[in-house]
């Protein structure tokens, strides 16, 4: 089976829209989350999210290409471009029938949806968009992807709600393990702050709603958070078999060795309360990486800041890892980013590679008075150096898909 590494990585987020910039914000323990000035919402409960700022979809893409793209997409393609980029590849040098596209998205395009469902009610059918459907469909940006690099190999658009970044990169790792390509795209995109969706989970109770301190908002593990944050972005990375990268000499910043995916087959939207399809996920993911639990150093937790999905997230560390889970540090980017929906599990592998790379473990920030049933180590506050070897990286979704990867540091002896 082939070995596979990560050689090309790109972000768009609430903390920066590269990058250097995503993990210098994430180390210095920066919140990205604001007031929402996008949308009208006096009429909001939540008035806050992680909105991705300075983003001119015009001049990225150009002004045609970005009119007929939904943000979500835009958010890919750029991403996907400075993750090509950043890998050095030339597309002259690739057999494109073994260039893949992995890239999903929870919501799709709904902002373009809503736009139009306005236009039909007050303009009637004539008006509507002859591009919505292309527009709106959630394995859009995986198709854009594929059609602006010609990618002609395997191409595959998840639909696990917010594990799609984790079961991208891990089906796109079996991929390339077992010769069907040599290298893919991986990731996920999102662009769902609308009236709608804000609506809609602000009437399940399910955001924070401390608008007058939006960098507060985000809490993982604190007694006191009172919701997620909802965010958007996207976090693409390029996978490579190494014996390809090898071949060209790529830069790589750490290797894929490890996937596991299960069900909670429990609820709709709520995590199983004593963590168990997470805790399979992560025991199938240690297993696939041919490693023991004692092995990993660190975790990059889903933790999105509510209190039964940080409850049960934690249980399901202590399940797997027994009393060495009080030894290593486990982390929670969306305290900063917030929750990206899609766009989590891509962004926070990047963060997780970045981490191993550095040997620097970012900080949970606004952790306070840690819940009582959340006594982990949880890096609270303050950014940690440290010697990583191994990282976990967990991603829980609704209808209770669990995907999570394991990466290692990369030892080019």
């Amino acid at each position: 089976m082939e070995r596979v590494v990560i050689t090309g990585m790109g972000v768009v987020s609430p903390l920066g829209n590269d990058v250097g910039t995503f993990w210098d914000n994430l180390v210095a323990g920066r919140s990205g989350i604001s007031s929402i000035d996008t949308i009208h919402v006096e009429n909001h409960k939540t008035k806050i999210a992680g909105i991705v700022k300075d983003f001119n979809a015009d001049e990225l893409l150009g002004r045609k290409e970005a009119k007929r793209l939904d943000k979500f997409c835009q958010f890919a393609l750029v991403a996907a471009e400075q993750a090509w980029e950043d890998s050095n590849l030339n597309l002259e040098d690739i057999d494109k029938e073994r260039l893949g596209v992995y890239v999903g998205s929870g919501i799709g395009g709904i902002e373009t949806l809503i736009q139009n469902v306005d236009i039909l009610r007050e303009r009637g059918p004539g008006r509507v968009s002859p591009t919505l459907v292309p527009a709106m469909i959630s394995n859009a940006a995986a198709a854009q992807i594929s059609i602006k690099w010609g990618a002609m190999g395997p191409t595959l658009s998840p639909v696990s709600a917010c594990a799609i970044g984790n079961t991208a990169i891990g089906e796109a790792l079996r991929a390339i393990r077992y010769g069907e390509a040599d290298v893919i795209f991986a990731g996920g995109a999102e662009a769902a702050i609308t009236d709608l969706s804000l609506a809609s989970f602000g009437n399940a109770t399910a955001l924070s709603t401390r608008n007058d301190d939006p960098a507060k908002a985000s809490r993982p593990f604190d007694s006191h958070r009172d919701g997620f944050v909802m965010s958007e972005g996207s976090g693409i990375l390029i996978l490579e078999s190494l014996t390809h990268a090898k071949r060209r000499n790529a830069q790589i910043y750490a290797e894929v060795i490890g996937y596991g995916a299960s069900s909670d087959a429990h609820h709709m939207v709520a995590p199983h309360p004593e963590g168990l399809g997470a805790y399979y996920a992560m025991r199938k993911a240690v297993k696939d990486a041919s490693i023991s639990a004692e092995q990993i150093d660190v975790i990059s937790a889903h933790a999105t800041s509510t209190v039964v999905g940080d409850r049960s997230e934690t249980s399901a560390i202590k399940k797997l890892f027994g009393d060495g889970a009080y030894q290593i540090p486990v982390t929670a980017n969306k305290s900063m980013t917030g929750h990206m929906l899609g766009a989590s599990g891509g962004v926070e592998a990047i963060a997780l590679a970045k981490m191993l790379q550095e040997g620097i473990i970012p900080p949970t920030i606004n952790l306070e008075d840690r819940d009582h049933l959340c006594d982990l180590d949880y890096v609270p506050n303050i950014v940690r150096k440290a010697n990583l070897t191994m990282g976990l990286s967990n991603s829980f979704g609704f209808g209770g898909h669990n995907a999570v990867i394991v990466l290692k540091k990369y030892d080019r002896g």
